[in-house]
């Protein structure tokens, strides 16, 4: 059995040309490729691996794969398969490192579209009207970032280089590149009072579960624009759509919700002070080419039996301990 191939199953939902890369780049390994957990299932029962956007991979795929060792999220969120309840031998690794382009992209169009009436603009357009109001520069703003990581390093870099201060809150890091200051958790409301931005970044856990609640929204300055970029159940959508009714505050930018895709009777869709994008954040148009070589570095180091020198590792494989 030791000499049998490896075989990987990928779903390339988002991903379609990341199988055929991984099979040139990897010959030695037999890829099993399709769009969906259903289209692959045929294969699992002989695979040792998954792969595929966190949210692709479901229990039953992994119920059908008993010779399961490792799984690698194509994604830098594991929630959904951290929720599995996965055995401690299986390993999962994240795609951690290669979504800061993208993401501090989609942050820089909520902030702008926002901040600058992109939205009423393009009404205006539609209706054939000339309206001009002043324009809302980023130059001098203070942008509050809820989680430090790579994604938010990124972005603050970025804000920098627009003239934006950069506020992070995090209780697992007191500083971070690009960042004008850390602050912990506890002075989230306190910062909140300072943002013209307050940007969610933060990991969906038991723990960041509602952080960002109406005492937090309520903090927000009248001219202060929220911005979810990490997962809908961070930030209290019901206390949320309250907000936004009653404009305590300016606006908001939301790329994920509670249930995607997000449901046609949601009060979201009606308010004019919302900029709604379907949880795009993560994609761009190189993903393959950004993906390659941590997949291809991972896959060599696994068949070599190097767990240990896997990028990303979030359960060890072994123990069950975050890595």
């Amino acid at each position: 059995m030791a000499d049998r191939p490896l075989e990987i199953v990928v779903i390339t939902q988002d991903v379609p040309r990341l199988a055929a890369r991984l099979a040139e780049t990897c010959p030695e390994v037999i890829i099993h490729a399709g769009g969906s957990a259903s289209a692959v299932l045929a294969h699992a029962a002989s695979a040792r691996v998954l792969m595929g956007l966190a949210q692709s991979i479901t229990p039953g795929l992994v119920a059908a794969t008993p010779r399961l060792q490792w799984i690698q999220a194509f994604t830098t969120g594991v929630d959904p398969l951290l929720a599995l309840g996965l055995p401690n031998h299986i390993l999962v690794t994240s795609a951690r490192g290669i979504h800061g382009p993208q993401m501090s992209e989609m942050a820089f169009m909520h902030m702008l579209a926002l901040g600058r009436g992109l939205p009423r603009m393009v009404d205006n357009q539609h209706r054939a009207a000339w309206e001009r109001w002043p324009q809302r520069l980023l130059l001098g703003k203070t942008a509050v970032l809820v989680g430090v990581g790579a994604i938010s390093e990124d972005l603050a870099v970025r804000c920098q280089a627009f003239g934006v201060r950069v506020i992070g809150i995090s209780d697992a890091r007191g500083e971070g590149r690009g960042f004008d200051a850390v602050r912990p958790r506890g002075e989230l409301v306190r910062t909140a009072r300072e943002a013209d931005f307050l940007i969610v970044l933060a990991a969906y856990t038991p723990e960041t579960r509602h952080l960002i609640d109406g005492t937090v929204l309520d903090a927000l300055p009248s001219h202060g624009f929220l911005i979810n970029l990490a997962r809908g159940p961070v930030v209290d959508e019901a206390a949320l759509i309250d907000r936004l009714q009653r404009r305590t505050f300016a606006g908001a930018g939301l790329d994920v919700f509670d249930v995607e895709p997000l449901p046609a009777t949601s009060a979201l869709w009606q308010l004019d002070n919302v900029l709604i994008t379907p949880h795009l954040g993560g994609m761009s148009d190189c993903y393959e080419e950004q993906l390659l070589p941590l997949v291809m570095e991972n896959v060599r180091a696994f068949a070599a039996g190097g767990h240990a020198r896997m990028r990303n590792r979030i359960i060890s494989g072994r123990a069950g301990a975050a890595a």
